[in-house]
């Protein structure tokens, strides 16, 4: 099935020429009377104008979340719960609307956003929904006549930088948790993805007391910025790369506030070699393991994109892999037959091209892939660019730098240990699969590689309700797990003496 584009006759989703900020339960153009052209990946062309904003917008948007706060944080856990659950039916009644809008406004193939992003960006404020619900205080007896109680309070508002690869995944993950623990939010969308987010507000703007959720848009380095140093937020939540992550780390520091930081990675993804010890359905889900490498066109911050294959399966298991590569549909974002859509930006593109050619240089084998694919029609000018498979060495850069794009660095190991040696010889630590037959060997590596979440036998689910997070430089916390009810709490102890007894210290 191929749907039309935003804004043609067919499609589920319209477009209006101009967007503005999402504030105080309002559409407010930017105090900069400034816009800047959105474009479609797919085409390379403009989708619509979205606000250029200023740090004075920033400020707007704070003062619609602090008057909001109170209210919000004071309601009951049932009352936050019911529009939780009332803007996850909103997302599922309008899946193809929002389906095709972030497919057309990130590239990304539609099967992707219509079978993951949108129904788990649902699933997301469905669980905290109940997590909320079921989240208890605590009391402490310290003997007969003195007692602690401890109450979660909502931090207040806070402020949450979201990235381009998954941009209403994202959101669900920082929106839900917040907004279910009691605060209030600024949230920044990210420069090349922010119409999608805008459309959401659309479908759940109405549903949100005013002043909960603030969108505001703008480039990352200004308005990113004047969020994450603002006294006037009380915690910043941030995915993206851990270049602009130390930075917020840095600007949270000043205020003395927590942070939430989800950053980049280069994800290990080992098959052992009883994963050829017998040609069936588990050799070929071996198989598609490797190659989602590619899923989200290789845009995702745990991309298995180093291969690590022990050595002596390595042509036969290789040599499957590089068929179903070969195989991968690439082209219109919209069909739902497409594999791979075109990256994010010819920003991207770029990235992606240079760090091929520093693969070759380096010594590294060519296997498949390394080009710009023709993709005619009105996609000619997309950010389109080849699944591309590098065989080499751990030591080189494509081994060791995120890429961020559908190439796959691959190398072999002898045993067991090498493969650990292998993969925790890397800064990162978000991701990491393992494959094997042999369940006591998947738990001992699974325990062994320094990742916040390794796959076995599986890759690529991010279900609500499994904490996800980094080790080393690839963050601080976790999401998509009750936990994250504390991250946007604070723990607030009332010691109660029920004695008349004085203490008999003075």
């Amino acid at each position: 099935m191929k749907y039309q584009p935003p804004g043609r006759p067919g499609s589920p989703v319209d477009v209006a020429p101009r967007y503005e900020n999402f504030i105080g339960g309002k559409w407010q153009a930017p105090s900069t009377g400034q816009y800047s052209v959105d474009l479609c990946p797919a085409t390379a062309k403009p989708l619509c104008e979205v606000p250029k904003s200023g740090a004075e917008d920033i400020e707007l948007a704070l003062d619609a979340a602090h008057s909001a706060k109170d209210a919000w944080g004071e309601a009951s856990t049932a009352q936050r719960a019911a529009v939780l659950n009332k803007v996850a039916d909103a997302i599922d009644a309008h899946r193809e609307e929002l389906a095709v809008a972030e497919s057309w406004d990130n590239g990304k193939p539609v099967r992707e956003t219509l079978a993951a992003d949108i129904p788990l960006a649902a699933d997301h404020f469905r669980y905290f929904a109940a997590a909320i619900r079921a989240e208890e205080s605590e009391i402490t007896e310290i003997d007969k006549d003195l007692i602690a109680y401890h109450f979660h309070e909502p931090l207040g508002v806070v402020g949450q930088i979201i990235p381009f690869n998954f941009p209403l995944l994202m959101a669900a993950w920082k929106l839900a948790p917040a907004l279910a623990a009691g605060n209030t939010s600024v949230l920044k969308p990210a420069s090349p993805t922010p119409w999608s987010i805008l459309k959401l507000m659309e479908v759940v703007g109405d549903i949100l007391p005013p002043g909960t959720v603030n969108v505001v848009g703008g480039p990352g380095a200004e308005i990113g910025k004047a969020l994450a140093t603002n006294k006037r937020i009380a915690k910043v939540a941030f995915t993206g790369e851990t270049t602009t992550g130390r930075l917020i780390m840095q600007y949270a520091s000043q205020n003395i506030i927590p942070v939430t930081l989800e950053l980049g990675g280069k994800s290990p993804n080992i098959f052992f070699n009883d994963v050829a010890a017998a040609d069936d359905d588990f050799l070929n889900k071996a198989v598609e393991g490797l190659v989602l490498y590619a899923f989200n066109k290789g845009e995702v911050c745990t991309c298995p994109s180093r291969a690590l294959i022990q050595e002596d399966i390595y042509e036969e298991f290789m040599g499957r892999c590089l068929e179903r590569i070969r195989a991968i549909k690439q082209g219109d974002p919209l069909d739902t037959e497409t594999m791979i859509g075109p990256q994010v930006s010819k920003q991207q593109i770029e990235k992606i091209a240079s760090y091929v050619e520093i693969g070759v240089k380096e010594g590294a084998e060519l296997l498949t892939g390394g080009h710009r694919p023709t993709v005619g029609g009105e996609f000619t000018d997309g950010y389109f660019y080849e699944p591309t498979v590098l065989k080499g060495h751990n030591k080189m850069r494509v081994f060791q730098e995120e890429i961020f794009g559908p190439v796959l660095a691959v190398t072999t190991f002898k045993d067991e240990a090498e493969a650990l040696e292998i993969a925790n010889d890397t800064l990162y630590g978000l991701g990491a699969g393992v494959w094997s037959r042999d369940t006591r060997r998947t738990y001992r590596m699974g325990r062994a590689i320094k990742a916040g979440r390794v796959w076995t036998n599986c890759y690529h689910q991010y279900p609500a309700g499994a904490a996800f997070g980094g080790y080393k430089v690839s963050g601080i916390g976790r999401e998509t797990h009750k936990m994250m009810l504390e991250h946007y709490s604070q723990t607030k102890n009332l010691l109660v003496s029920y004695s008349d007894k004085p203490l008999g210290l003075f």
